[in-house]
């Protein structure tokens, strides 16, 4: 698998691009800002773009979507629970920014339990992690996790906006997350990376 993590907007979202090694097929994965720039990094890995996928709808993971698919033509997949932030400034979070953000709407609406293939390597399981908003995912591949802004390394997702529940994520982390392997690599919505195993160890809200 091609991976390649960039650091976009203004706080520090972190973008991944994810590709087939074979097809060079790829997707992109919470394109929040700086859309010439995430397509630029596609186009030097040589990666044609099908997919734009959202962990979930706030503005800081779904700002470039346009700007990319305008470029490449690619399916933006959300969950059904946060498809409607796409085309909502306020439940999109930009009024609070002062902008009127909007992203195209969903070409497909995901579940928990649906996969996603890229080329011929790569199959994304997504698991429906609400708690930080209604609709928040992650998606696990081999070895990895993208988790969105459901867990951190050290913190978990805020639950004070709009549609936020402290008690369901923390239940979403422990019931559908901490079951998985102690050595699965997790990269957040922000800041660094981490392992299952460490989080379930020293997470501060679960030790």
């Amino acid at each position: 698998m091609f991976l390649k993590t960039l650091v976009v907007g203004p706080i520090g979202t972190n973008c991944y691009l994810v590709g087939c090694q074979e097809t060079k097929e790829g997707a992109i994965i919470d394109p929040g800002a700086e859309g010439e720039r995430i397509l630029a990094a596609a186009r030097e890995a040589n990666l044609k773009i099908r997919y734009i996928i959202n962990t979930h709808g706030h503005i800081d993971h779904i700002g470039a979507n346009g700007a990319i698919k305008d470029a490449t033509g690619a399916a933006i997949l959300i969950h059904g629970n946060d498809a409607p932030c796409l085309t909502d400034p306020g439940r999109n979070l930009s009024v609070l920014m002062g902008a009127r953000e909007r992203s195209p709407g969903a070409d497909r609406l995901l579940q928990d339990g649906d996969t996603i293939t890229i080329g011929r390597t790569i199959t994304l399981t997504v698991i429906h992690t609400p708690g930080h908003t209604p609709g928040g995912i992650c998606l696990q591949g081999e070895g990895l996790i993208f988790t969105g802004d459901t867990l951190f390394a050290g913190s978990i997702g805020r639950t004070d906006f709009p549609g936020g529940s402290f008690n369901q994520l923390l239940n979403s982390i422990k019931e559908k997350l901490f079951v998985l392997d102690d050595d699965l690599k997790i990269y957040p919505g922000h800041g660094p990376a981490s392992t299952i195993g460490a989080e379930r160890a020293e997470n501060p809200f679960f030790s």
